[in-house]
């Protein structure tokens, strides 16, 4: 059975850091495409990054593109996200999402993914 949970959300000032953890079970990280999405109140969730299976190739939306940073680390079967110079619209609950297929071209869409987290908030006062 897959299983995949977040940690690491909280409370941050603009301009502060974060780090977000995503551990998996049932699967290795190295075997599978990982994404974060968030949905902040009142919005669709949202695409923010991905590490693709194998290679490690990262992709992110243009809103956090060098902000944030996504990584694994295979050791520990865990997919980061390390969120820096946050903004209050970057506010939201952050989702991790395992992906079983080997290649997607459309990594940004909710509906690629198999497993999902139950979400970790995080919160960016001004």
């Amino acid at each position: 059975q897959v299983q995949v949970a977040e940690s690491g959300g909280g409370l941050v000032q603009a301009g502060g850091s974060l780090r977000l953890s995503c551990t998996v079970n049932g699967r290795t990280v190295s075997s599978v495409a990982m994404a974060w999405f968030r949905q902040a109140p009142g919005k669709e969730r949202e695409f923010v990054a991905t590490i693709r299976s194998g290679s490690g190739t990262t992709y992110y939306s243009d809103s956090v593109k060098g902000r944030f940073t996504i990584s694994r680390n295979n050791l520990v079967n865990t997919v980061y996200l390390q969120m820096n110079s946050l903004k209050p619209d970057d506010t939201a609950v952050y989702y991790c999402a395992l992906d079983r297929s080997l290649y997607s071209s459309t990594y940004y869409k909710e509906n690629e993914y198999d497993y999902w987290g139950q979400g970790t908030q995080v919160t960016v006062s001004e």
